[in-house]
């Protein structure tokens, strides 16, 4: 078994199908067939059930995809980490909160596409639960994510700081008193936001309970159903500071252990950390470009 054997594996498995997996791969229907039948006969059982319409795993097929995954992903890995050399360049795809892209990273793309013109940098964003996968799958090099986080596979770092807030369409004396208005409705994103369960156990914590959940794709349209009157946010207070100068929503500050959050920069351990990332994440802490020294 070699790993062109399995990358053809994966092709297949992937798209359903060995002419599909011929056509992505620039090569001919019967080299592909070929190889996997070679997989088979070395692996001494079946990986696909062939019909007119494509090819299916069985269930040994299945087992054996996520080693074969494993392998592609390691081995261009390994080929990034040995051309690594010199300024940061090449592809990097890192993903971020909503918030924190929309509080915290413009000033910092700014400095790094001006100092590192060679890196294609691309920005994804998600909610915790979304990033950390993507980050575990590979998908992403690192995340800026809500903390804690701990899983064995990553890595993290600190990077910012947040102080929490919850807003509201009108002043509440205290926040004990949403307890009575009835139907009360939380306004966060969509299953996976760290802030979702935060702000149900702060206000569970005050006897605001029975809550029902509006869930919005962004930022600015839970900060307007806010202001529309529609329900209560929790989210870092420099997210919500616009809206309050405007006098378009009430912001209720927290006690310091409910309010700090810190925002993490979730890895792989067992990544390489391309040069393209450390300077990122170098730009990220300090806000300031420094020139890396050539090994």
């Amino acid at each position: 078994m070699d790993a062109a054997d399995l990358r053809i594996f994966e092709a297949v498995a992937r798209l359903g199908g060995m002419s599909r997996a011929a056509a992505e791969l620039n090569t001919v229907q019967s080299n592909v067939t070929a190889r996997i039948r070679r997989l088979e006969a070395e692996l001494g059982t079946p990986l696909f059930e062939r019909h007119s319409r494509g090819a299916d795993l069985t269930a040994a097929g299945r087992r054996l995809l996520p080693y074969a995954r494993d392998i592609g992903r390691l081995l261009e890995d390994a080929r990034r980490a040995a051309r690594d050399d010199g300024d940061p360049k090449g592809p990097l795809v890192v993903g971020a909160l909503e918030t924190t892209a929309a509080i915290r990273l413009s000033p910092v793309l700014a400095a790094y596409a001006a100092a590192y013109p060679e890196v294609d940098l691309v920005l994804r964003t998600g909610t915790t639960a979304e990033l950390v996968e993507a980050v575990l799958e590979r998908r992403l090099e690192g995340a800026l994510v809500c903390g804690p986080v701990h899983h064995p596979q990553l890595a993290h770092e600190a990077v910012f700081r947040e102080e929490l807030s919850i807003a509201t369409a009108n002043p509440v004396r205290r926040l004990e008193d949403l307890a009575g208005t009835g139907n009360l409705k939380i306004v966060v994103l969509r299953a996976g936001c760290s802030y979702r369960q935060r702000l149900e156990e702060i206000l569970a914590r005050r006897g605001v309970v029975g809550l029902r959940r509006l869930e919005f794709g962004t930022i600015e349209s839970i900060v307007g159903s806010v202001a529309a009157g529609l329900g209560v946010t929790l989210l870092p207070r420099a997210a919500l500071e616009p809206a309050r100068q405007e006098g378009r929503i009430a912001v209720h500050p927290l006690p310091p252990a409910e309010a700090a959050v810190e925002t993490l920069f979730v890895r792989r351990r067992d990544a390489h950390v391309s040069r393209a990332l450390a300077a990122f994440l170098e730009t990220a802490r300090t806000g300031e470009v420094r020139v890396q020294a050539a090994e």
